[in-house]
């Protein structure tokens, strides 16, 4: 593994590198959540089962978790960050950028910025708890308006957005993958790294232009 650093107005961002730095089948981008200080379980099994398939992945801490803050910012300062990162990281293709939970969100938001050809996302929260009228549909279909696909990974008892209501949510192209668990995904991490290697499987035969 290698780490790269990567200076932002609002402080240092941090990439860990996994995977082969050279003929790569393809680059994964992850973020995290908007709370803790370590990368859960079923990013970790993600990051495992895309470096098998010779991707390369990179885990992005942004600069608040990296100074050991225990809660993030909002979009303001999370997308500007992703998008220095992204940026700062070797051009491989295909490239798909995700997340779990707030991380899912901003690529989402950025996914047409940063030029991804597919989104993963991980425990997308598409309302808080008990407040279904504060929906995030429009950052989960933004992807798609773009032509950029969107991989969904989803508890099956999310408070954050039940089976049947991100199904409503879906955008056209979008895929829903569901796993056992709440909003965290850790105790069916293994399923979840099953589920995202045959999104990998998928997005690395689709034809891309030259």
């Amino acid at each position: 593994m290698s780490v790269l650093v990567v200076p932002t107005d609002v402080g240092e961002a941090r990439a860990t590198l996994a995977g082969p730095a050279r003929d790569a089948a393809g680059l994964l981008v992850l973020g995290h959540g908007a709370g803790g200080l370590r990368w859960t379980d079923d990013v970790l099994a993600v990051r495992d089962v895309a470096v098998d398939r010779g991707w390369r992945v990179a885990l992005v801490d942004q600069p608040w978790r990296v100074a050991g803050k225990r809660m993030g910012p909002g979009p303001a300062r999370l997308d500007p960050v992703w998008l220095a990162v992204v940026s700062a990281l070797p051009p491989v293709r295909p490239l798909v950028v995700g997340g779990r939970s707030a991380g899912a969100r901003v690529a989402c938001r950025t996914a047409a910025l940063v030029g991804a050809d597919a989104v993963l996302a991980l425990s997308f929260p598409l309302h808080p708890p008990g407040r279904p009228e504060r929906s995030r549909a429009p950052e989960l279909a933004a992807p798609s308006a773009t032509g950029v696909p969107v991989h969904l990974v989803h508890g099956e008892r999310d408070p954050f957005g039940a089976p049947g209501e991100v199904r409503a949510a879906l955008p056209e192209g979008a895929d829903l993958r569901l796993v056992p668990g709440t909003h965290s995904l850790e105790a069916a991490a293994a399923e979840v790294g099953r589920c995202v290697a045959a999104v990998l499987d998928a997005v690395a035969a689709q034809p891309r232009a030259e």
